[in-house]
């Protein structure tokens, strides 16, 4: 009741609501539904607008993250870096630093196992320590690990690291050029690797149709190129770790990991020792956006916690995080054909990410970004080929999104040029050519199709933000859609505790780091065991209790792990079914169970009531386990089929000032295909954020790299991300509701969806108010500007 009560009060306003409100509106339907009788939908947690769990903690600064953890006899531990990005190291003096009062140890390349160990999730390339040289900015070159903090800053002053500055390569056109330096030395390159002398580090190839012969058929043709800037995550948490090493020789790391079982295996197989010897604790992390899925510096730790056998801890700051991790800025050229009557005929792109200097995930955030290049569309002739360009800047690795939104912009203001050309507008030409469900958009032996009626959200959205009403001067309106393949394989396992007096455990290895998964764990195991809310305890974050999760990412934590606690709770169901049985003698062909209640011949019974009569005078508990696996398919150019596609369509009404080119969003409406929202509230949240966080990459973030390849802006002073200041005046999300999900009661991810095309409906919009078109993002005022300028010199 409290769901369709929320929903219905979405379909009359097209309004956002607040949690509050949510919350209100709620309470408010639960207690209509009791006046009513309707005990029975009073009752149901999932699709209410539940309270974040562990939300209080977070907003009243009592959440403990991996910096406010004490440990007894912890040292510190700081770094030593060089001011370049590219340089070959000769001589490292560290005696003066060794003599500092307080200092523990001075460690580099020399002090670790010979050869130097590495890891990474695609290759294997990432040294734990600088050997020999560097080959990006902030790459740590020497350890310092003192009694305090301060102790060791200061000994890291005393280290001299004497070396040779090289010649970087930090865009694409240096990368790419054909005499470039090479970021990573061939002979490290398998012989048979075709782009060993080459700064490129992988391809990817999706054709279907033949984009030459189409092109001679196409009535109007559309080429440009597009790029996409480098940013960062800008986690409010940064980066950090501490290691404890244990009496049996291995350790316990902590640390906000959104992958804490890849941890346990990248530790484990660099330090030599069984998986048994490694734990991780991860406290949920305060954001991640993918930035916080691979290891970067917990190894280094552990070798130290190992060498002094104490402790270690680091903990980075805000200028160190941002050389840790970002996203691969990307170039894209493009050209497209339509017929005359707005019918995608061809779409040619050609995507070159500049991915940095390691490899970390970037290979696949290439590889699937482009898979979806071509768009949600009905393409008959599409070639899209793309390639993870290495580069001497910081590694790029997973960033929400996961490569699409680059793509997207340039797919998605193809569409509107071509529909510029033909006398079309936004709305129209997406109209003409978006799938309908079960339609493909990518075609050949591993054919994709429409999962959702993606339909449906173009409309809403073209319906809130009023695509039909008038617009004032200087103002744009601009409409776009976009997709993102979900997880393409999965394991998630889960234990379900069903307590005596009706309490309930739930272990699940999903890192909350923001979106609310230990709420959704609460809200299905509350339903499916008829137990209050308040008695549902989650835990998580931790491998030495926690059954085994592969990761959490790729928005797949609802459709993977919820499956799994949903399955658990079932188990429970059954098993208590079974002992009922047993102990009462009652036939188990007489019983069946359902959420909340065993049936008996007598009628339903709470299933509390019934596992304490099953259990009996020797009492106890149920144990219920879940698993939810997908299996890859073989050959297929991800790895498997996506176990669901995020579907967003994005609408944007922006007003430019004409004499300082600045942005001011009178409207944002942003419209995802969710299949149910199982908490309203954090699905507007989620898509709040994400929408906001798109505006970012849009309109202002972008990192800036000087001749030496050093980030010229380090640090909140000088990075801008959107604040409350820059949310548009009027900020709207909405949900479509089909119940056609892969999730638990019909759900599906939808954590990254409102970002996907947020960049390619802002430029629309704004060359909409400008008269002409922003090929480059950010679109910051000083280009929308010069934009401008351009445009009107060349009318003069």
């Amino acid at each position: 009741m409290s769901q369709r009560t929320i929903d219905d009060e979405r379909q009359m306003t097209g309004a956002p609501l607040d949690a509050e409100s949510a919350v209100l509106l709620a309470e408010s339907a639960k207690a209509t539904a009791a006046a009513d009788g309707h005990h029975e939908a009073d009752d149901k947690q999932v699709g209410a607008s539940i309270r974040r769990y562990g939300g209080a903690d977070r907003v009243t600064g009592t959440q403990q993250f991996v910096s406010d953890l004490r440990f007894t006899d912890a040292a510190q531990v700081t770094l030593v870096t060089l001011p370049v990005a590219r340089a070959t190291i000769t001589g490292i003096d560290t005696a003066r630093a060794r003599a500092m009062p307080g200092v523990l140890a001075v460690v580099s390349a020399a002090d670790l196992p010979e050869p130097m160990p590495r890891f990474g999730v695609s290759h294997q390339d990432r040294p734990v320590l600088a050997d020999g040289e560097v080959i990006y900015h902030g790459e740590p070159v020497v350890a310092v690990v003192a009694e305090t903090l301060d102790q060791a800053q200061a000994a890291a002053r005393e280290v001299t690291v004497s070396y040779e500055e090289r010649p970087g390569v930090f865009t694409l056109d240096q990368a790419l050029a054909p005499d470039a330096p090479l970021v990573r030395d061939p002979s490290h390159r398998p012989e048979d690797d075709e782009h060993r002398h080459t700064n490129v580090l992988e391809t990817a190839l999706y054709e279907w149709g033949d984009v030459v012969r189409a092109a001679d058929e196409a009535d109007v043709i559309v080429e440009n190129t597009y790029t996409f800037p480098m940013v960062t995550h800008f986690p409010i948490e940064p980066g950090g770790s501490v290691v404890v090493p244990t009496d049996s020789g291995g350790v316990d790391v902590y640390s906000p990991v959104q992958h804490p079982y890849l941890l346990q295996r990248t530790i484990a197989k660099v330090l030599g020792i069984a998986l048994g010897q490694v734990r991780v604790v991860a406290p949920d992390p305060g954001g991640g956006f993918g930035g916080k899925q691979n290891p970067k510096l917990e190894p280094l730790i552990a070798f130290l916690a190992l060498r002094l056998r104490r402790p270690c801890r680091l903990v980075l700051s805000l200028e160190q995080t941002f050389q840790m991790m970002r996203r691969a800025a990307c170039r894209v050229h493009a050209r497209t054909g339509f017929s005359d009557d707005g019918e995608l005929v061809f779409h040619h792109l050609e995507c070159d990410y500049l991915i940095g200097a390691y490899a970390d995930v970037a290979p696949r955030v290439m590889a699937k970004g482009s898979y979806v290049g071509a768009g949600p569309y009905r393409i008959p002739n599409v070639r899209t080929s793309s390639r993870a360009v290495m580069s001497n800047t910081t590694p790029s690795t997973a960033f929400r999104g996961f490569g699409c939104p680059q793509v997207a912009w340039a797919t998605e203001s193809q569409i509107d040029a071509g529909a510029r050309a033909l006398g079309l507008n936004g709305l129209d030409i997406r109209r003409r050519n978006l799938v309908r469900k079960g339609e493909a958009f990518f075609r050949g032996p591993y054919e994709a199709t429409a999962d959702g009626h993606w339909h449906q959200s173009l409309e809403k959205a073209a319906e809130l933000i009023g695509w039909d009403e008038p617009l004032p001067a200087n103002r744009g309106r601009g409409i776009a859609v976009a997709i993102k393949p979900g997880a393409t394989s999965g394991l998630s396992q889960s234990l379900v505790r069903f307590l005596a007096d009706g309490s309930a455990i739930a272990y699940a290895g999903t890192s909350d780091m923001g979106q609310g998964a230990r709420t959704l764990w609460q809200q299905i195991v509350a339903d499916e065991l008829g137990t209050p809310l308040e008695l549902v305890r989650v835990v998580s974050g931790d491998t030495g209790i926690v059954p085994f999760d592969l990761q959490t990412s790729a928005s797949r934590s609802t459709v993977f792990m919820g499956n799994a606690v949903l399955e658990a709770c079932r188990d429970i169901r059954r098993r208590v079914l079974a002992l009922y049985s047993e102990e009462t003698g009652v036939d188990e062909e007489s019983l069946s169970e359902e959420p909340g209640f065993l049936r008996t011949p007598d009628g339903p019974m709470p299933l509390l009531e019934a596992s304490r009569v099953a259990l009996g005078a020797l009492g106890g508990e149920f144990v219920g386990q879940g698993t939810s696996r997908m299996r890859g398919r073989k050959g297929h150019p991800l790895g498997g089929d996506a176990a669901f596609y995020e579907f967003n369509c994005t609408a944007i009404e922006v007003e430019v000032d004409m004499e300082t080119g600045e942005l001011l969003l009178h409207k944002h409406v942003s419209v995802s295909d969710v299949g149910r929202e199982l908490n309203p509230t954090q699905v507007i949240s989620q898509d709040e954020g994400a929408s906001i966080m798109g505006l970012g990459h849009s309109q202002m973030e972008q990192l800036l790299i000087d001749e030496h390849g050093v980030i010229r802006n380090l640090g909140a002073l000088d990075y801008r991300i959107p604040t409350f200041k820059d949310v548009p005046l009027d900020l709207r999300t909405h949900g479509i509701e089909n119940h056609d999900g892969p999730g638990p009661y019909g759900s599906k991810g939808i954590s990254e969806g409102a970002l996907l095309c947020t960049s390619g409906a802002l430029g629309a919009a704004v060359n909409e108010a400008i008269g002409t078109v922003v090929r480059d993002l950010p679109l910051t005022p000083e280009r929308v500007w010069t934009a401008m300028q351009e445009a009107k010199a060349a009318g003069a």
